[in-house]
């Protein structure tokens, strides 16, 4: 019965599955899935940290994967750090000690507990969304810089006398940080056009609500920017908000870019020009590098860590019609 429920590790006739899978329907026997855990030391649970789910990106990042783990016959159970390193490392331990398949994680930066408990676990961990830095290199991520200079270059094709950029908090890390990586392709980009980056790039909070307060501020002020790159799209959606109760047309006054494409990206007023990235191909990535021991093993580095290009979506908010 055993192989013909595991799908192996041997191979069952055709007529004997039939009379197993009859016999299965009659009893309504089901698996019991604590003493298969208890038996191979893996459940059929993958875990995935996020930062918040309620940011549309990793909300439809967590969709994305938990459709890509049921194609895999796994269920997907997904934590919030809330940006705190100790939450993390919270849900990190919580995760390995229900003997979860693997982990697919979206880091606030892995520090040495972290790294240590993984390697104390020996748990499969694949790194989402962010540049790998430890954890046998294994990690799934997209074209942050060059997406950030595609939006950057082409506002500043549009004429404007340089671009505005609304970064990270404080505590975003330097390096290895998709954020960090947005700035830095701004930055790129707006040096190679020989425009100054001095005195223009704000400290922003990642959401909508606390980037709406900032844009009032500063969308108010004596220094307006002529357009401005943000970091996230809900970081976006706060600045249209902002523009809109200050009766500042976008985007005939003020052009505006985000980065990630989200849903509601194109049903903002105007839609949003913004860089898209393919979210499902990533999740299966993901999936499939969390489970597949061979890929991790014997792959090459360009197998274990696959990028992801970047595109620019043009909408109305830059000035294209």
């Amino acid at each position: 019965m055993s192989y013909v429920i595991n799908n192996g590790p041997r191979p069952v006739a055709p007529a004997t599955r039939e009379r197993v899978l009859a016999a299965i329907k009659e009893l309504g026997y089901r698996p019991d899935r604590v003493a298969q855990a208890m038996a191979s030391r893996r459940t059929d649970l993958i875990g995935m940290i996020v930062p918040d789910a309620r940011q549309p990106f990793f909300a439809e990042m967590a969709h994305a994967v938990e459709q890509a783990a049921a194609e895999r016959g796994k269920m997907v159970l997904v934590g919030n750090s809330d940006y705190r390193t100790e939450r993390e490392l919270h849900y990190l331990r919580a995760f390995l000690g229900m003997r979860v398949s693997g982990l697919i994680l979206v880091s606030q930066g892995m520090n040495e507990q972290a790294a240590g408990e993984i390697e104390a676990w020996d748990a499969r961990v694949v790194l989402l969304h962010e540049r790998p830095e430890a954890i046998d290199d294994v990690a799934v991520v997209t074209d942050d810089i060059g997406g950030a200079q595609l939006a950057t270059r082409h506002l500043l094709e549009h004429g404007h006398p340089y671009v505005a950029c609304l970064g990270g908090v404080p505590t975003t890390p330097i390096v290895g940080d998709p954020v960090a990586d947005h700035v830095e392709g701004w930055r790129r980009a707006m040096l190679e056009a020989g425009r100054s980056v001095e005195g223009r790039l704000f400290e922003a909070p990642y959401n909508r609500y606390d980037a709406y307060q900032l844009a009032l501020k500063l969308l108010a002020g004596p220094d307006r920017p002529p357009a401005i790159f943000c970091s996230t799209d809900d970081q976006a959606f706060g600045v249209l908000r902002a523009a809109r109760e200050l009766r500042i047309d976008v985007p005939a006054e003020l052009a505006v870019a985000g980065f990630d494409d989200v849903k509601e990206a194109a049903l903002t007023d105007p839609p949003l020009t913004t860089v898209h990235s393919d979210r499902p191909a990533m999740a299966r990535a993901a999936v499939d590098l969390v489970l597949d021991d061979s890929v991790r093993v014997n792959g090459s580095r360009r197998d274990r860590v696959r990028q992801f290009p970047s595109a620019l979506v043009v909408r109305r908010s830059c000035g294209c019609h």
